[in-house]
């Protein structure tokens, strides 16, 4: 039996010894992931217009679902299904074109699962609904045990480190968990711990949420990444499809109605992180515009939380040939050139200044503009004279000559979409541009 924890309290937070597993690709290899994937993500506003949330390019280069993907891949899990359901084009050609590398000769893939009406006339309804209507994914797999995770979150975790704790413990199901501000705690499910680590509460975004003992400013909240073994989990399902009174989710319905009648555990995700800052594991929640560009700015830091250069953990995604990053002109009025900034493939920066922010692949920049503390995603022309500041701009936005953003808070809010803390979001329809483009027109320098 493994040894007791902590009554709860913050401390129970504190990083403790790895549980190392004995064989962990043999658990591994016994285990199917199902990444939820269907959300829109409302509260990133016209962001996911026209993509769903884990389809949102981050960091440059990747996209959000990359992480989950790649810590299922670098955990040894290479059997896994991706549902989707919310505008999923574009996330379902990036899954099919930038990770077909698994090995299907050896029992390796990542199917891509719309929602398909397999149980009647109704799609999704919940993402305990979702893996209901694919259990027979997990039958086919033949699978002794399933994690479930959203595909929507930033953060790189050994998913077979949790995999032994639950098999340690000889748990039913078992939930990851990270402590976050009281204030936050509103938008999680929070949750309370025996000296076991057994799960006694669970509230699903609760008005008045349960500190922490010991820590009145923090809370215990679930991250949504589950563990269950599968005939387990196929039962408790059933029953909850039948209940007319559920909303078929698993952090409103099924997660508390296990609490008290089975063995449900909390795993500490700082034991199976695997990027540490300090004390505290990283993890990011970028639902909303600020949230997004809070987590992609702090990447533009000298040595910033989240290491995207850790070889041993890559996090890798779909990678378009292109040719290297371009500055040009080097007069002292006109110098092409970019500082505390990441700059991806195929852009072009002609006589422009470029301070602490993203730009993705094939952004254009032109002539004696400045660009400060934004995000620009791929295919985006920001013409001449252009000031910049404090912004995402979405995809395939032509930003016109002499335009000016982050410097009349009311003029941009006359435009575009401004945040309470003043980050302005920019998309093609709010500049009356066409959506459909195939790309940005060449920028003469």
């Amino acid at each position: 039996m493994p040894p007791a924890l902590p009554t709860p309290s913050h401390d129970y937070l504190a990083r403790s010894d790895r549980v190392t597993p004995a064989d962990p690709g043999h658990l591994t290899q016994r285990t199917f992931a199902m990444v939820l994937a269907g959300g829109r993500g409302k509260r990133l506003k016209q962001l996911t217009d026209s993509r769903a949330k884990p389809a949102v390019p981050f960091a440059g280069k990747l996209k959000i679902i990359d992480f989950a993907l790649g810590n299922c891949v670098n955990s040894g899990l290479r059997r896994i299904a991706v549902m989707t359901q919310y505008k999923s084009q574009s996330l379902i050609r990036h899954i099919e074109r930038g990770w077909g590398f698994l090995a299907a000769n050896m029992g390796e893939y990542i199917d891509v699962v719309p929602a398909q009406q397999r149980l009647g006339e109704n799609w999704y309804s919940g993402t305990a609904d979702a893996v209901f209507q694919n259990l027979n994914l997990v039958r086919e797999a033949r699978a002794e045990y399933v994690l479930i995770l959203a595909g929507d979150h930033v953060y790189k975790m050994d998913y077979a480190i949790m995999l032994a704790e639950h098999v340690a413990n000889g748990a039913d199901a078992t939930v990851a968990c990270i402590d976050v501000p009281l204030a936050d705690a509103v938008n999680f499910g929070i949750m309370e711990v025996d000296a076991q680590h057994r799960i006694v509460a669970f509230d699903e975004k609760p008005q008045n949420p349960r500190p922490l003992p010991g820590a009145p400013d923090r809370a215990l909240a679930s991250m949504g990444i589950y563990v269950f073994n599968s005939a387990f989990l196929c039962e408790q399902l059933a029953m909850d499809a039948q209940d007319p009174a559920s909303s078929h989710d698993f952090g409103k319905d099924l997660i508390p109605k296990l609490i008290g009648r089975h063995k449900l555990m909390a795993h500490n995700f700082a034991k199976s992180c695997v990027n540490m800052v300090g004390e505290q594991p990283y993890w990011r929640d970028v639902g909303t515009v600020d949230a997004y560009w809070q987590a992609n700015i702090e990447l533009t830091k000298v040595v910033p939380e989240l290491n995207l250069y850790d070889d041993q953990w890559p996090i890798v995604s779909l990678q378009p040939q292109l040719p290297p990053a371009k500055f040009v002109f080097d007069d002292d009025n006109r110098r092409g050139m970019a500082v505390d900034s990441l700059v991806s493939s195929g852009c072009i920066v002609s006589g422009a200044t470029v301070r602490r922010s993203i730009l993705f692949a094939k952004v254009r920049v032109g002539d004696l503009s400045l660009v400060e503390d934004s995000v620009v995603l791929p295919d985006v022309v920001i013409g001449r004279n252009v000031v910049l500041r404090r912004a995402v701009v979405d995809k395939r936005c032509h930003l016109p000559d002499g335009l000016t953003v982050g410097v009349d808070p009311e003029a941009d809010r006359a435009r575009f979409y401004v945040t309470a803390r003043g980050i302005t979001l920019i998309t093609p329809d709010m500049l009356g541009q066409m959506t459909l483009e195939t790309g940005p027109a060449p920028l003469s320098v």
